[in-house]
């Protein structure tokens, strides 16, 4: 039994030594990449994207294919994917105007991280207005492929405050806005409460002014049937006197006509 362990032991050992021998090959082999993938970028890459940078290169190059594109550069000695190609030549294209010409420094701090299958590179370039930071995506194998680009303007402090202070008004500004138009649409719930107690108040004050109007009418005709009674009476009166009667019992009036 104890014979047994001692084999089982052996063996694990060995192959811990076997597996931590792979690792350092794969590291040195790994980092010979990445040295490599450092001089690619700078000394091949960078140039040939600078100089997209001249006014009307981009728009040279974009009347042909990828493919055109591709083979173009193998030529040159680069393998390029033509749609990463053109990506990062535009980007260079359109940040002229806010870095001016652009130059590699003497000693550039260039960085590389291995993200899976791809070497992103990045370092810094002195521009004339403005300096930038250039990152350019290379596989990550023999052949250093180019896979994307872009020319990133480094911002100031100053700048960087500016952008805060705007993105902290608009914030602010927005957030008033609402709280304004909320007020106001819990304000319009008053005004909407009276219009409608305005409404039912106004079959209630015709109600009424109908019921004076036909009082009023009413007491206008009794006021009428009075009237025309002591006219009767009077006229009665008259027409006896005129034919020598003492009483006017026997004159009937049937109608009073009245003449203007």
């Amino acid at each position: 039994m104890k014979k047994f362990l001692s084999l089982i032991c052996i063996l694990t050992c060995m192959l811990g030594l076997t597996a931590c021998g792979a690792d350092n090959k794969t590291s040195e082999y790994q980092s010979e990449k990445i040295e490599n993938a450092k001089i690619v970028a700078t000394e091949g890459y960078f140039p040939i994207l600078k100089s997209f940078m001249k006014e009307g290169i981009v728009e040279a190059y974009s009347e042909y294919t990828l493919e055109e594109i591709e083979h173009f550069c193998e030529q040159s000695g680069f393998v390029v994917d033509g749609n990463g190609f053109m990506s990062a030549a535009e980007s260079f294209s359109l940040n002229y105007a806010k870095t001016g010409e652009i130059t590699l420094p003497e000693n550039p701090d260039v960085t590389v991280t291995v993200d899976d299958d791809a070497l992103i590179v990045r370092f810094p370039v002195n521009g004339e207005k403005k300096n930038a930071e250039v990152e350019i995506i290379v596989s990550n194998d023999l052949f250093y492929k180019l896979e994307s680009g872009a020319l990133n303007p480094v911002s100031s402090f100053g700048e960087l405050m500016q952008k805060a202070a705007l993105n902290t008004l608009l914030g602010m500004g927005t957030v008033f806005a609402v709280l304004i138009l909320i007020s106001l649409i819990i304000a319009s719930f008053g005004l909407i409460g009276k219009a409608q107690n305005a409404m039912k108040k106004k079959p209630e004050e015709k109600t009424g002014i109908d019921n004076a109007v036909a009082q009023i009418t009413k007491q206008e005709e009794i006021t009428d049937e009075s009237d025309d009674t002591e006219l009767v009476a009077v006229i009665a009166a008259a027409v006896a006197a005129y034919e020598g009667s003492a009483s006017s019992d026997g004159y009937v009036v049937r109608s009073i006509r009245r003449i203007r």
